[in-house]
């Protein structure tokens, strides 16, 4: 879909402005401790990891960590930052990993660019790649209109009780939702 491609261009076009702000400030570190306590194992997939700074939290943790990213310029970034983990590029909506390889899947402020259409897929895909233990934590924006932002970075909005029902439907069990004005954040366990 162009929602994707077209965001993905304006990251790659602006890839150093946005390395210097998302590196700025590890959500892990600040909202990552029912993440952390949910886990069963020490298996991560970073999913949409950006230039690495959550990944580099998880695996200052001592959690064994692949990012993952459409971005050529933020895996090279997360690469060149957090030597430690591994890394892949590629599209999230079709993740080239085994089922069951994963203890945990953390996509913060990522699948919030898939959009609508491929959302329940995507979640089905995070699903696969889970161990039976596994949780999953996503964060997405809150609202009513989905759209293209004034950079060209395309947003799937959601309201609490849709991205708990695509949660629920793509096979997870327990999904605690926490709302704010501007996000919702979601723990669902397999």
């Amino acid at each position: 879909m162009h929602e994707v491609s077209r965001t993905r261009s304006v990251y790659e076009s602006e890839s150093d402005a946005f390395v210097d702000k998302y590196r700025a400030e590890s959500v892990a570190a600040l909202f990552g401790d029912d993440f952390y306590e949910a886990l069963a194992g020490d298996r991560i997939l970073d999913v949409g990891c950006g230039p690495g700074v959550d990944t580099e939290t998880f695996v200052t943790d001592g959690f064994d960590v692949v990012g993952f990213d459409l971005t050529s310029s933020f895996v090279r970034a997360a690469r060149t930052a957090v030597d430690e983990a591994s890394f892949a590029r590629g599209d999230m909506r079709r993740l080239p990993f085994r089922d069951g390889s994963f203890d945990g899947v953390w996509s913060c402020a990522s699948f919030l660019h898939v959009p609508r259409p491929d959302a329940p897929g995507t979640l089905r895909e995070f699903r696969r790649v889970l161990a039976d233990d596994g949780v999953a934590y996503l964060s997405v924006k809150r609202g009513e209109e989905s759209g293209f932002d004034t950079d060209g970075r395309y947003f799937e909005l959601y309201r609490p009780e849709q991205v708990r029902s695509l949660v629920v439907d793509a096979g997870f069990g327990r999904v605690d939702i926490e709302t704010g004005e501007r996000w919702i954040q979601v723990l669902a366990r397999v």
